[in-house]
């Protein structure tokens, strides 16, 4: 599979002395976009393996996970149900009604429900409620999930700087894993608090060729600002490359600020990741009134 690559080209990265490039794997796949591909990848042969008739798997109501998993499950003949975080509204948003479009049985569950999901009791009151599945965590991390997000770096990623946004930490895992001794990979956290994260990085990979910025959130998870959204537009724009606003808008608009404050030394290279999640941007648009490119 070829992956496409371009180099970004302004001012500031001549001045600096600078190259960047993103690694376009939002366009494998027209809707099991980005990581979503490499995470679902080894996770669906593994159900395979077993005769697993039913994927189940959680999320929020704008997830990309659940989005692409409905995708993916029903190319593959799996039946597929999704626990969603919170309460239903109708009519429902692009996310929930593409899952459903794909077949996925849709489950709302109170917020405090929600965060047991990992506890064994849960898991068995689900396996009561629904027999027989194949779970795949919320986000879609496992370790098959990140034996898949190595494939994303390839032989010819040599640059020495590799970025990569963050949210269950599936993604960054596989890359740190697949990365040199002499890269660094940064991850772009989207969310404020990153202990529990930082642990789990930990317990996924055995190298400390990484670190974690994470001034880049904006308003905290899934939230936005002015400049945020003129930022994505304005990159659209100029270097036809969307970006969506959870994830890799973040990201970029962190790399570019960073560039600005001389963190990257002269000479350097620097690889940025683009994880997709574009689907997202009409849902967020819809809810917030705003413009953002899909």
């Amino acid at each position: 599979m070829k992956i496409e690559t371009e180099e970004i080209s302004i001012p500031i990265l001549k001045e600096k002395e600078l190259r960047l490039f993103v690694k376009r794997i939002d366009k494998v796949h027209p809707f099991v976009s980005g990581n979503k591909w490499f995470k679902l990848k080894y996770n669906l042969l593994e159900a395979e393996k077993q005769g697993i008739e039913t994927l189940l798997t959680f999320g929020g109501a704008y997830s990309n996970h659940i989005a692409a998993t409905a995708f993916a499950a029903q190319g593959k003949g799996f039946k597929s149900i999704g626990i969603i975080r919170g309460e239903e509204h109708l009519p429902l948003n692009p996310t929930l009604r593409f899952a459903m479009e794909n077949g996925m049985e849709l489950h709302y569950m109170s917020r405090s429900d929600y965060r047991e999901k990992t506890t064994p009791d849960f898991l068995e009151k689900l396996k009561a409620q629904f027999g027989d599945f194949y779970l795949i965590p919320e986000g879609g991390t496992n370790e098959l999930a990140i034996e898949g997000t190595a494939e994303i770096l390839e032989a010819n990623d040599t640059q020495d700087y590799i970025c990569c946004a963050v949210g269950t930490g599936g993604t960054i895992a596989g890359i740190i894993n697949a990365a040199t001794d002499k890269q660094t990979v940064i991850g772009f956290p989207a969310i404020k608090g990153i202990d529990a994260l930082e642990k789990d990085i930990e317990n996924w990979t055995s190298t400390s060729n990484y670190t974690f910025i994470n001034n880049y959130v904006t308003n905290g998870y899934g939230k936005v600002s002015v400049s945020l959204v003129e930022f994505i537009n304005e990159f659209n724009t100029s270097h036809n490359i969307p970006l969506d606003a959870i994830y890799t808008g973040k990201m970029m608009m962190g790399i570019l600020d960073l560039v600005g404050k001389d963190y990257f030394p002269k000479g350097s290279s620097i690889l940025a990741i683009h994880t997709g999640g574009l689907q997202g941007n009409k849902g967020m648009s819809e809810r917030l009134g705003i413009k953002l490119p899909s």
